[in-house]
């Protein structure tokens, strides 16, 4: 079982899963929500950091 969380954007419903990073982005796969740095925007709406929700 993975450690790994998801987030949703709350705006368009994006998810990040840390798993898998955002390489378009420059983020690596398994990077840590807390380690994505806080510019990072939605790579779909465009929405920042502060509008993604942990998902359960």
């Amino acid at each position: 079982m993975s450690d790994y969380k998801k987030y949703v954007c709350d705006i368009c419903g994006h998810i990040y899963d840390e798993a898998k990073g955002d390489e378009d982005s420059g983020i690596a796969p398994g990077t840590l929500w807390e380690d994505v740095p806080d510019d990072w925007h939605c790579p779909e709406c465009g929405a920042e950091k502060s509008e993604y929700s942990l998902l359960d």
